[in-house]
């Protein structure tokens, strides 16, 4: 029987995941998605054309193999149907290969009121949320309130949305928020009617029924482990398990069907929105590295704090994952820095730590090594033994401290310009 094998960053997410998928992708038989929603953003470039996936897994252009949005996504119709909508349009027939778990739960138009309430209420207090109604979606499926694709196909269907939206409606009416969602509402059930054109099928039957037919299959992870609900920086993080654990839950597979791990993490760190980010730079250095490395959010085009590596971070996130292969994006960014620094350790109130603190305080110090900058373009190289010396030290120092190989390197945003260590 076939394992899963997973990809998920290890960062604050926008590590690059979906270009690695979309590389990795001609190895595998089946790409699934495990959680998250339409807050994720994962780009990918080919052909001279750059496209946004933000519920449909990076695998949909790899010659019509199956792809799977799992029990643990949450879906918006709308955003769904955009984005389906814009695929056809290059050539991309979904309704063929995409497969959506009727456990996923749908985001309704009120998630997204309540979304934008709950951080009004919050003042100061923000999280930094995307507005798209993931958190109030998932708040929704632990309460056991929730609305699943599979109540679609349901002759009660307008009953449960009716249902779930009072009880919406009192929420909203108790914190005085205004609101008028009859458009979106309208809009909303047009985009549902679209979703049910789309194979709705009980999804863990179906990795499972692929495993033992001897289908490899790669489950894809949105956002990253530092915004994981459990590990990440709470209360900053999105709603959802987003470390490797994830995937068992979200996909319906047993942990012993786990196969290899492999953790994404960019060559320097970037965050959008609010909470801790210890190595983040105020400075020309990090305005440099948002310039150079383009660091908008895809979904959201907010701007990205920038920063440089940090490892006490990165062994964290691969320890939570038992990450087996290290893929580092965008070395090419930093193509131009005179010095190169990573944070090997913490400072905090006088002494030094190498583990990522319950809370990072304000009183918590980066601890740098520093080193030489490779000063050319990263991007006219091919294989590893092209790259300068400098910059081969950086990736050895990395795989050195973690324990851990770097098999994967991207120079730069399209296929072509990503360097596989045999």
């Amino acid at each position: 029987m076939k394992k899963v094998d997973v990809i998920l960053g290890l960062q604050w997410g926008d590590e690059g995941k979906g270009k690695v998928v979309d590389v990795l992708t001609p190895r595998y038989e089946v790409v699934a998605r495990f959680q998250g929603g339409p807050n994720a953003g994962h780009t990918l470039e080919f052909g001279g054309e750059k496209y946004v996936l933000r519920s449909i897994p990076s695998g949909i252009f790899q010659g019509g193999k199956p792809n799977v949005i799992g029990n643990g996504v949450v879906l918006d119709a709308i955003l769904f149907r955009a984005e389906a909508e814009e695929l056809a349009r290059s050539g991309h027939d979904l309704t063929r290969q995409l497969f959506i778990s009727k456990k996923a739960h749908l985001i309704l138009p009120t998630h997204r009121v309540l979304d934008a309430a709950y951080e009004a209420a919050k003042g100061s207090a923000k999280i930094g949320t995307t507005g798209k109604g993931i958190g109030p979606t998932y708040t929704d499926k632990v309460s056991r309130n929730g609305m699943r694709v599979g109540d679609l196909l349901s002759p009660d269907f307008e009953a449960i949305y009716a249902a779930a939206k009072e009880r919406h409606v009192k929420i909203l009416r108790s914190l005085d928020y205004r609101y008028d969602i009859t458009e979106l509402e309208k809009e909303w059930f047009d985009a549902v009617e679209y979703l049910r054109r789309f194979r709705i099928v009980d999804s863990e039957y179906f990795i499972n029924e692929c495993l033992r037919e001897g289908r490899s299959v790669l489950a894809e992870g949105a956002q990253g482990t530092l915004l994981d609900v459990d590990f990440g920086s709470y209360p900053f993080v999105t709603s959802s398990n987003t470390v490797c654990a994830g995937a068992c839950t979200g996909l319906g597979v047993a942990p012993n069907r786990i196969g290899e791990v492999y953790g994404i993490f960019k060559a320097y760190c970037t965050r959008v929105g609010s909470g801790p980010f210890p190595t983040e730079l105020f400075d020309e250095t990090g305005a440099e590295l948002r310039r150079v490395g383009h660091e908008f959010g895809a979904v959201t085009g907010r701007e990205r704090r920038c920063g440089w590596l940090d490892l006490v971070a990165l062994k964290y996130s691969i320890m939570i994952n038992g990450v087996t292969q290290l893929i580092m994006m965008k070395s090419d960014v930093m193509n131009g820095f005179d010095t190169i620094r990573v944070a090997t350790e913490y400072a905090i109130g006088g002494a030094r730590t190498a583990q990522f603190p319950y809370t990072v305080t304000d009183d918590l110090q980066p601890v740098y090594t520093d080193f030489e900058g490779w000063k050319c373009d990263l991007r006219d190289c091919r294989t590893y033994e092209e790259f300068p010396a400098a910059f081969k030290r950086y990736v050895e120092f990395i795989e050195r401290e973690t324990g851990v190989p770097v098999k994967i390197i991207s120079v730069g945003p399209d296929r072509g310009e990503t360097i596989v260590r045999e």
